[in-house]
């Protein structure tokens, strides 16, 4: 299992009328974390692209448990399960600065062809990358 935190300070523009996070931000949250996590890595999101392969999101399930508020400071937690084949898994935390689970989501991710569309297995140099994780 793979595991990556990114702290991410909520912006005025993220909250809404309530004073909370607007529920559709969470999802450029498990996003601006999850392309973190790859950079981590030393696999930047960039490399595939550069290599034709794009990672489009096939499904998204989110839950909410408390608002987070303007100027909070969020550590979203990205979980890969398991090994990626042709689809990756995230699994995603999001705390607050007293450590309180506030929001869990998940995504599914598919590795295709830029020009075709057709879905293509993990490439060998990711696997590479990912291996001791999941050994």
């Amino acid at each position: 299992m793979f595991t990556f935190e990114k702290q991410i300070r909520v912006r005025y523009a993220d909250t809404d009328q309530m004073g909370y996070v607007y529920y559709g931000n969470y999802a450029q949250y498990y996003e601006e974390a999850r392309t973190e996590a790859f950079r981590a890595l030393g696999y930047p999101y960039k490399n595939l692209e550069t290599e034709g392969i794009m990672m489009p999101v096939r499904s998204m399930n989110v839950r909410y448990y408390m608002p987070a508020r303007y100027d909070d400071l969020l550590t979203v937690k990205v979980i890969i399960p398991e090994m990626p084949l042709a689809k990756f898994i995230f699994d995603y935390e999001v705390y607050n600065e007293e450590k309180i689970l506030i929001n869990q989501g998940s995504t599914i991710l598919v590795l295709i062809e830029k020009n075709t569309n057709k879905i293509l297995r993990c490439p060998d140099d990711l696997k590479k990358i990912f291996a001791p994780y999941f050994s």
